[in-house]
């Protein structure tokens, strides 16, 4: 066997350009696939608060109907969420309103014929707040109401 050098046998570099070109591109389109698996990632989702005019309000009786109560949904830098769909339950869970917030992230509502839970004189209108982007809001003890 005949030993050969790669400085002086020309023959050893043939083929040796197109062997880089062809690994480079394979290389790259290796990269490519990796970033774009990388950019389909999603991000950790935002956190969501949601603010009242209101923290409490009283009822004549057992059956009443709510003040219009404007509730605000905010992210963690304070701005306004628009487009997030809110559901608001009374406190006994039989009526309930569903909308979504205006571009100032505000949603606006009035519960009618709200009621008290069966043998309690007080109660809470819960919330639950829904966006893309952002974890779900659950708050069951948002507003509480009394009985006069």
């Amino acid at each position: 066997m005949e030993n050969r050098c790669f400085f002086r046998d020309e023959e050893a570099a043939i083929g040796l350009p197109i062997r880089m070109v062809v690994l480079t591109i394979v290389g790259m389109a290796g990269m490519a696939v990796m970033l774009a698996a990388l950019a389909g990632v999603q991000t950790t989702p935002g956190v969501l608060f949601v603010l009242s005019n209101t923290t409490s309000f009283s009822i004549n009786g057992s059956i009443d109907d709510s003040p219009y109560i404007r509730l605000t949904v905010i992210n963690s830098e304070d701005e306004p969420v628009p487009g997030a769909s809110v559901v608001v339950w009374a406190p006994d869970h039989r009526t309930a309103k569903a909308g979504t917030t205006d571009a100032f992230g505000e949603f606006v509502f009035r519960l009618e014929h709200m009621s008290l839970p069966t043998g309690k004189n007080e109660g809470y209108i819960a919330v639950k707040v829904m966006q893309n982007g952002y974890l779900d809001l659950d708050e069951q003890y948002l507003i509480k109401v009394r009985t006069i």
